[in-house]
């Protein structure tokens, strides 16, 4: 069974930028679909960003053309790059991995992500 381990968390001003990162413990040619979900206390798991295996990216229309989704199959890695952060980008971001036959997702445990107005 692969797991997913998540690192950036951090405190940024709006405006600010952060990078996050997801390592596997196998090769990521193993999930179908990779991206990342966020989550504030009270709401339910909101989609962010998706990456095929094959490249192809996804953004829900509040990130578009802020943040950028990418990985690196010979690390094993994805990642999340932030940029113009703003206050409502507050959560807990988790990684995920949707496994190649399978509808069933792999989640991290999560990393913490503040951005101060």
């Amino acid at each position: 069974q692969v797991q997913l381990v998540e690192s950036g968390e951090g405190l940024v001003q709006a405006g600010g930028s952060l990078r996050l990162s997801c390592a596997a413990s196998a090769n990521i040619a193993s999930f179908n679909r990779m991206g990342w979900y966020r989550q504030t206390p009270g709401s339910q798991r909101e989609f962010v960003a998706s990456i095929t295996r094959f490249g192809t990216t996804a953004y829900t229309d509040s990130v578009k053309g802020r943040f950028t989704i990418s990985n690196d199959a010979a690390k094993n890695m994805v990642y999340l790059q932030m940029n113009s952060l703003k206050a409502s980008d507050t959560g807990v971001y988790y990684c995920y991995g949707r496994p190649v036959g399978g509808d069933s997702y792999t989640w991290g445990q999560g990393t913490q992500v503040t951005v101060s107005s």
